[in-house]
């Protein structure tokens, strides 16, 4: 693709980075742009230098913030008593957007995947681990993935924290075996919240 400026050229190639963008679609964007308002572009861009500049992670949760601890951690109407783990932030945001649960979060920051070199190290499972053992926790659920990683990591941390007095529990098998909670429907994904049944009971006898 031949460019007619250099500024042109490294515009696109940045915007070429991000998921799902080819260097087409990010040509689009930025003659696009140059048909805004300078003011309006300049706006565009100075969110992005704020966001890297200023975001937080909650010292609570892991969800990302603008202060030390999240809206949800930082909310007294929350139940603390309950932690539901997620994989990732956008799957707290989808369970949220069902405005079904009144617990707080740990998010793992990832999926323990062998055969993609990714341990129980690698994710925040130690400290789930801490968590429970010395804080008010009375019921953990397991609201990851029902993909291969997403069981391993359930049984990965079943196993560290079975022994701990926390009722442990998972959401309801409603949800495709194989299915990216993210992607879920509402409806469905606060069925499965309301309906979680004893982690065990999900186990092959």
């Amino acid at each position: 693709m031949n460019f007619p400026s250099k500024l042109v050229e490294n515009a696109v190639n940045q915007l070429s980075r991000l998921p799902g963008i080819g260097k087409r679609s990010a040509l689009r964007l930025v003659l696009h742009m140059l048909k805004q308002e300078k003011n309006s572009v300049e706006q565009f861009g100075d969110s992005f230098i704020q966001l890297i500049n200023r975001i937080n992670y909650c010292s609570r949760c892991y969800g990302i913030s603008d202060s030390e601890f999240c809206e949800v951690c930082s909310n007294p109407k929350r139940d603390i008593e309950t932690i539901c783990i997620v994989e990732d932030i956008r799957v707290m945001m989808a369970i949220e957007s069902t405005m079904q649960y009144k617990g707080v979060y740990h998010i793992l920051g990832g999926l323990i995947s062998p055969m993609d070199g990714v341990g129980p190290n690698d994710i925040r499972a130690e400290e789930l681990v801490e968590k429970v053992k010395n804080g008010a926790v009375k019921e953990v659920i397991f609201a990851l993935s029902t993909t291969m990683e997403g069981d391993t990591t359930n049984y990965y941390l079943f196993r560290r924290l079975k022994g701990s007095g926390v009722k442990i529990s998972s959401i309801a098998r409603g949800i495709a075996i194989g299915d990216e909670l993210e992607y879920t429907d509402e409806i469905t994904l606060a069925t499965a919240i309301s309906s979680r049944m004893p982690y065990e009971n999900s186990l092959a006898k």
